[in-house]
């Protein structure tokens, strides 16, 4: 099963998809730097369907990023079966990533250009591979695109085209799938059906799943549940319900887990030191990102003032009524997508 690791060591006997020893990745140097993640152990079970969860700015998608070799990592190592993807050149990197890892992004990263069919096999046409006939049979019919496949993205809906990028993550049939919001951009009803294919992905088709979320509902289709906070693996939950997921959550709204301190689900991003920036205007940040009331006339900050406070999002204005953009959440790189950039980019 996918779980923190006990300790360092060599890989588990067998089983296991992609594991991390120490993982650490910081952005920036000095007192500007950002631990993004804080020497993180953790196996990823082969045959198995594991979520990730976390404030945002917990290190979620830096976690996704680095398992998968889209992102360096500052100290520690990583291994794909038993590669250790942390050793490999980009070019060797950039084989891996094509074909053994399939991807799965909120915005799809379809080729307009291209019909469904196209698009599903473009990372094998990219490598000059020839896809396995039966299984990608077997893909498309169970995705149901068996009459799509000759429409172009525009011609798709939303859930028509997460399907295409989600056959395509599967078509060659890669080690494991990698899947950073996948229902982000959908309706329930289409989040649903991507959902419950990447079910069956992992029941009938013996796929290894990870998918970043922050949807309970969406975590509630795994096997598993990693929740991280100031980039450490903090909480787990076995067999997870929407509900078990959510009271979870609500204890990471509470500041505790287990006793440690750790960030809101809802409130701002939490600085290096896991407080809470304050808006400018003097006004403390208001706990869980609730509703900050609006400061009495001449106070700090009420309007008329330099730094006033808009009432009802907890976000500084300035003077004119600007505002100025909101902190990061998650440190997304530019990611490569699936098969997109060729050997030795």
């Amino acid at each position: 099963m996918s779980t923190p690791a006990a300790a360092p060591g060599g890989a588990p006997a067998g089983g296991i998809a992609a594991r991390a020893r120490s993982l650490t990745k910081a952005y920036g140097s000095g007192e500007t730097a950002v631990l993004a993640l804080d020497a993180v152990d953790v196996d990823i079970a082969r045959g198995r369907f594991t979520a990730v969860m976390g404030p945002s700015g917990s290190g979620k998608s830096t976690l996704m990023h680095c398992l998968a070799g889209l992102d360096t990592v500052s100290a520690g190592q990583v291994w794909l079966g038993d590669t250790e993807i942390t050793a490999l050149k980009e070019r060797e990197l950039t084989r891996l990533r094509r074909d053994r890892i399939g991807f799965m992004f909120q915005s799809f990263n379809l080729i307009p250009t291209l019909n469904a069919l196209e698009n599903i096999t473009l990372p094998m046409d990219i490598a000059g591979k020839k896809p396995d006939e039966e299984w990608l049979n077997q893909v498309v019919d169970t995705l149901g695109l068996r009459d799509r496949l000759g429409h172009l993205p525009s011609q798709l809906s939303g859930g028509q085209q997460q399907r295409v990028a989600c056959a395509r993550a599967l078509a060659g049939r890669p080690e494991l799938i990698f899947a950073d919001e996948p229902t982000g951009n959908l309706d329930s009803r289409s989040g649903l059906e991507v959902l419950g294919f990447l079910r069956e992905a992992v029941d009938d088709l013996g796929q290894t799943v990870v998918m970043v979320t922050h949807d309970p509902s969406a975590a509630a289709h795994s096997d598993l549940v990693l929740f991280l906070a100031d980039g450490r693996i903090v909480d787990r939950t076995e067999r997870p319900t929407a509900e078990a997921v959510l009271e979870r959550m609500k204890r990471f709204d509470t500041g505790r887990v287990d006793g440690a301190v750790v960030p809101s689900f809802r409130g701002a991003v939490p600085s290096v030191d896991g407080t809470a920036p304050a808006p400018r205007g003097g006004q403390a940040a208001p706990p869980h990102g609730g509703d900050v009331a609006a400061p009495k006339k001449g106070d700090a900050g009420s309007s008329g003032e330099a730094g006033s406070v808009s009432p009802g999002d907890g976000h500084a204005t300035t003077r004119d009524g600007t505002r100025p953009p909101p902190p990061e959440s998650d440190r997304f790189l530019p990611v490569d997508g699936p098969g997109a950039a060729p050997e030795g980019r």
